[in-house]
């Protein structure tokens, strides 16, 4: 329920005060600021955000949602965000829609890999997720690679299996975070953006504050054990890979596939 005021960079400031309401929280809340910081641009363009990512914004826009993972979290989860919604920077951002992509970071095998490139931050010694040293480092399985179009190997066997099991651990992960029998969606007041979930009562209220993915990937119960098992196992085939590897046997053979694309020139 927090809405973000982003101006796209090109917009000038007597364009952004057409939009007098956000306009009027810029001027009041972020033009003070930003008139004593050293970076011209952000001093003198004071109405864009300090960081405007043109180059993600483009990337994102024909697609109609996208992967979001915190920067810093205890569990190392994933999720969607249709498009509309303008990630903060607490978030990475992965400029892909296909299930295939979506399954392949939720793998054990990607999170083995995270874990033991990250950094470690905050007081709970929280990791750290770096898309430089983890995600640009992450050698994915042959032919299901981010730089390929997902059309590419839409028939692919191996990417309809590890599709098949994301779709599913989402939409049953989604529907433990907001039960049916708990909440009605609304449409929301701006076209295009995702229904608003709201709560039936105050008692589905008080219930939902304990339907967090944190509470859940704590508690990790059986089901979706099962489901991040079954998806294990499907990016475990797309590599040719047993699916009962040890994390250090990960860890060698993910290294290995890492130095052999690097000689490679890939």
């Amino acid at each position: 329920d927090r809405w973000i005021i982003y101006y796209p960079p090109t917009v000038t400031e007597t364009d952004a005060a057409q939009y007098e309401a956000p306009f009027r929280h810029v001027v009041l809340n972020v033009a003070p600021f930003r008139a004593s910081v050293n970076r011209e641009n952000h001093r003198l363009r004071w109405w864009i955000h300090g960081e405007a990512r043109p180059g993600l914004f483009k990337a994102l826009e024909p697609l109609k949602r996208y992967i979001v993972t915190p920067r810093v979290a205890k569990h190392r989860v994933f999720s969607w965000l249709p498009r509309p919604i303008v990630a903060d920077g607490q978030l990475v951002v992965f400029a892909r829609d296909d299930e295939t992509t979506f399954g392949v970071l939720h793998s054990r095998l990607h999170e083995v890999w995270s874990l033991r490139m990250c950094t470690w931050l905050g007081v709970g010694n929280d990791p750290r997720y770096s898309h430089t040293l983890t995600f640009e480092t992450f050698p994915f399985p042959e032919g299901l690679t981010p730089n390929i179009p997902a059309s590419d190997y839409a028939n692919d066997p191996r990417a309809i299996a590890i599709a098949d099991a994301a779709r599913e651990l989402n939409e049953k992960r989604e529907a433990w975070l907001n039960p049916s029998e708990w909440v009605d969606r609304v449409p929301e007041v701006v076209p295009g953006y995702p229904d608003r979930i709201i709560p039936k009562d105050e008692d589905a209220a008080k219930k939902l504050k304990d339907r967090t993915l944190t509470k859940l990937y704590n508690e990790r119960p059986p089901w979706l054990d099962h489901l991040h098992k079954t998806l294990d196992k499907a990016v475990a085939d797309a590599y040719g890979w047993p699916a009962d590897l040890s994390d250090e046997e990960i860890l060698e053979r993910l290294f290995k596939l890492n130095q052999e694309r690097a000689a490679a020139g890939r």
